[in-house]
């Protein structure tokens, strides 16, 4: 008799988070039906299943799915930069399985056709989970309200005019009123239009070489403690984007301390460059919040640590090579992340001993599920099988050809990594690097 029943994926000798010695993981269904240590280990006869797939993972790491909850698929209207189906083929690449995009899109999500028209195109590229947030305000120009209501019944996960602040208090505490009454969260990008307009590198040592005036850290914080007193007058769940200053750190954790309904995020970049490792008027390191000090740095490692900080997002921001050789001035802001994101972090944190591998999964996996009240980021038994097979030892430079992304933007390139996932598994069905985990039998 078959122990194990129905089974179409069969993951052997794979390192599991938190545990001692090797695991195999069976799938059948999109879910995970049994976790197995290796006294555990079903012989071939004990596993059943049409069409079993069966792969060796070698001591490879295990985790749940990674998630990112900012992210940039620029469809609709900027299909030059990434498409919906490129840049979830990116996230795979980077063993993301859930990615939450933004609504800075041409036409903006504002409406329910357009959350429509990125979900059914999520769908067709049927590679990862893709959910589309919302504007807060019509055509993000901080002008009037959306119909809340009816973007959350389209599929809307939250609402953001990210890529612009909300500069009118009162519009805000509107849209947090609103969004407290059916539950949905208001994601805020914290910029001061006043402080910075014209703009695009940081106030610190790089703008002082160059005689360039910067943007002050008080145009993010100043929003944050706006948003903050407003979120504890309506309830709402507020939650900051890529924190970036010692300020709004700061901030946000005096509001944690007394109750205030505040999450926040941040990015691989602003945790490991600061202003003073700009190499010069290189638009690949032109990025929205711009790089800071390290004071600011190290004040968001810390806050991260001690959960002031909740998650780590990408802000995975593609733009076309002949955008960003328009030089610092004139070119967009952003970077892309899928691909770097995890190998950037394990290398610089967890091989240097800061953090250990538990901490960094948690805050790309379950902690992002938490904030967001997601069922994804598990990895147990019942669990959803989305799942990211990480080479540890695999160290190789940052190359952004090899990158499945249109965008090419990033200011690592060349730069050494170790822990590049090789293979990314949605409910159960490999979307990346199938070939690289060498399947024992087809």
């Amino acid at each position: 008799m078959t122990k194990y029943a129905n089974v179409e994926v069969w993951i052997q000798n794979a390192s599991v988070p938190g545990e001692q010695g090797n695991r195999d993981i069976l799938i059948g269904g999109g879910k995970v039906l049994a976790i197995l240590s290796d006294t555990e280990k079903p012989a071939a006869s004990d596993v059943n299943g049409a069409a079993l797939k069966v792969y060796d993972a070698q001591g490879k790491l295990a985790t749940p799915g990674l998630i990112d909850m900012h992210v940039h698929l620029r469809e609709p209207g900027f299909e030059h930069k990434e498409t919906i189906e490129s840049g979830a083929r990116s996230a795979a690449q980077g063993g993301f399985t859930t990615i939450a995009c933004m609504p800075n899109t041409k036409p903006v999500t504002d409406n329910p056709e357009t959350v429509k028209l990125v979900l059914d195109k999520a769908k067709e590229a049927n590679l990862v989970n893709v959910l589309p947030y919302a504007a807060i305000t019509k055509n993000e120009q901080g002008q009037e309200l959306t119909d809340f209501e009816a973007l959350k019944a389209a599929g809307a996960i939250g609402f953001t005019d990210d890529g612009v602040g909300v500069q009118n208090a009162q519009m805000m505490k509107d849209a947090m009123t609103r969004a407290a009454a059916i539950d949905m969260p208001v994601i805020a990008h914290c910029e001061d239009d006043s402080l910075v307009k014209g703009l695009y590198v940081s106030e610190g040592s790089f703008s002082k070489k160059h005689g360039i005036k910067g943007i002050p850290n008080e145009s993010e914080a100043i929003h944050v403690g706006r948003d903050v007193l407003l979120a504890e007058a309506t309830g709402a769940h507020y939650h900051v984007c890529h924190v970036s200053t010692e300020q709004s750190v700061r901030l946000i954790r005096l509001a944690k301390s007394v109750g205030v309904r505040v999450t926040a995020e941040i990015c691989p970049h602003h945790l490991v460059l600061s202003d003073e490792d700009i190499p010069g008027m290189d638009t690949n390191w032109k990025m929205n919040p711009p790089l800071r000090t390290p004071r600011d740095v190290a004040a968001c490692i810390e806050a991260l640590e001690d959960g002031t900080i909740d998650i780590i997002v990408t802000d995975h921001a593609p733009h076309s090579a002949e955008e960003k050789a328009k030089g610092m001035e004139l070119a967009p802001f952003g970077i892309v992340g899928f691909e770097t994101a995890f190998p950037l972090l394990y290398t610089e944190f967890v091989k240097t001993g800061r953090w250990s591998l538990d901490f960094l999964v948690r805050r790309m996996t379950q902690d992002p599920a938490r904030v967001f009240g997601l069922q994804s980021g598990k990895l147990e038994v019942g669990a959803v099988a989305d799942i990211a097979i990480i080479d540890l030892e695999l160290e190789k430079a940052v190359d952004p050809e090899t990158f499945a992304t249109k965008g090419r933007n990033t200011p690592f390139t060349g730069r050494k990594l170790s822990g590049w996932p090789v293979m990314t598994l949605v409910a159960g069905r490999a979307v990346y690097g199938a070939d690289l985990a060498q399947p024992v039998n087809a």
